[in-house]
C-alpha cells in the first residue's frame, strides 16, 4: 500500500497563564492507503491535539504548532495557507468529533449542512447536492433520508446525530477519515452499531482511518496498527495483534491490564494505573511515565528514552524489559 500521510517531529504548545504547556512533543507516524491506525491513551496525553494540529484546527492563541511536518500528496499541511487547508479539510481529509451536538449548527437543517461541502468542494448545484445528501443519509443507516434531511440537529437522537456526523465527514468521499473518540458519549449498543458502520463504509469506500480513543477494546476489532501516547509522546507502536500479545511499555501493560478478560472466566483482577498524566510545562528530560511506573529504574529519571525496535514492526520507548524488570541490554 502506498503512503498517504507522513507526520514527522510534530510539536504543539499552548501558552497559558501558568506557563507553556508542551502538549505534543515530537510525534511521528505514517498512514497508508486503506489502513486503519489507532491512537490510544488517557485523556490529556495529546491524541486530539496531534490530529487537530495536522489540520490546523488548534486555536491560536493560545496554541501553536512549533515544529514538524505533515506531508500529504507531497505538500506539507502545516505550511498551507488558511484557504488551501480549507479545501483539504472535508474534501480530502475529514474529521468526526466526539460530540455531534456541538459539531452541527443548531439553527440549520441537517440537509443544508451536509449539502454545503458538496457545493463548496465539488461544485454541485444545490439540487444535485441534496440528492447526494439523501443517498449518504440512507447509506449511514438513517431511514427516510429525504424527510430527515429537513430536520434540525435537536430532532435526532445521539446515535442518529453521530451517524449524520459521519455522513457529513464522508459526503465528499475523502481519502482519510479522522475519528476523534466518536463513540464516547454513546451507549454500548449504539457504539457497536457506529463501529460496524465505519468498518463497512471503510471497506466500501477504500478510505484510510485514524481512530482516536482511550478504549483499547474498540481498537482490537477495528485497526491494523496502533500508537500508544503518553505525555505528548508516542511511547509504543505496533501491529494490533502484536501489541495485545506482547506489550512492552509499562504504560501499555497497565492499559491492557485494566480491560476485563472474558477468556479468563472473570477471574483476573483489573489493574489500575496510579496517579494522573503530567502537565508538561517543560519538555521532560526524563521518562514522563516514570513517577507512575512500577518498573522504574534510576536511569528513567535521568534520560527520556526514544522509540527503539523490540520486534519486527514493534517499537517501544522504555529503558526496562517488563518481562524481566531489568534494563534492556
Amino acid at each position: 500500500m502506498a503512503e498517504l500521510l507522513n507526520v514527522q517531529g510534530l510539536e504543539t504548545q499552548f501558552r497559558i497563564r501558568e506557563g507553556t504547556v508542551h502538549a505534543v512533543n515530537g510525534v511521528s507516524f505514517k498512514l497508508k492507503e486503506g489502513e486503519t491506525l489507532g491512537i490510544v491513551g488517557e485523556s490529556g496525553c495529546g491524541k486530539s491535539v496531534t490530529v487537530s494540529s495536522i489540520l490546523q484546527l488548534i486555536p491560536s492563541p493560545p496554541g501553536k504548532v512549533v515544529a514538524g511536518t505533515a506531508m500529504y500528496q507531497d505538500r506539507d499541511l502545516l505550511k498551507m495557507t488558511p484557504d488551501e487547508i480549507r479545501h483539504v479539510r472535508g474534501a480530502q481529509i475529514s474529521m468526526v468529533f466526539q460530540d455531534p451536538m456541538t459539531s452541527f449548527n443548531p439553527v440549520l437543517t441537517i440537509g443544508k449542512q451536509l449539502a454545503e461541502p458538496l457545493e463548496i468542494h465539488n461544485g454541485l448545484t444545490h439540487t444535485q447536492a441534496l440528492d447526494r445528501v439523501v443517498e449518504m443519509i440512507n447509506m449511514v443507516g438513517i431511514p427516510n433520508g429525504r424527510d430527515r434531511m429537513k430536520d434540525y440537529p435537536h430532532q435526532f437522537s445521539g446515535g442518529m446525530r453521530q451517524r449524520a456526523m459521519i455522513a457529513m465527514a464522508l459526503i465528499c468521499t475523502p481519502e482519510i477519515l479522522i475519528a476523534d473518540e466518536p463513540t464516547t458519549a454513546l451507549d454500548v449498543t449504539i457504539q457497536a452499531q457506529i463501529i460496524e458502520l465505519v468498518k463497512r463504509l471503510r471497506d466500501e469506500l477504500g478510505m484510510a482511518i485514524i481512530w482516536i480513543t482511550h478504549d483499547l477494546g474498540i481498537i482490537a476489532g477495528l485497526a491494523e496498527r496502533v500508537n500508544v501516547m503518553y505525555g505528548g509522546y508516542i511511547i509504543e507502536e505496533a501491529r494490533v495483534k502484536e501489541l495485545y500479545r506482547n506489550p512492552t511499555h509499562p504504560y501499555t501493560v497497565g492499559l491492557l491490564g485494566s480491560l476485563p478478560r472474558l477468556d479468563l472466566g472473570g477471574k483476573k483482577h483489573l489493574i489500575s494505573i496510579e496517579g494522573i498524566p503530567p502537565v508538561l510545562y517543560e519538555t521532560p528530560t526524563f521518562c514522563p511515565f516514570a513517577p507512575r511506573c512500577h518498573f522504574r529504574l534510576e536511569h528513567c529519571f535521568h534520560e527520556n528514552p526514544k522509540l527503539f525496535s523490540v520486534a519486527p514492526e514493534h517499537s517501544s520507548a522504555c529503558w526496562v524489559d517488563t518481562t524481566t524488570g531489568k534494563e534492556w541490554a
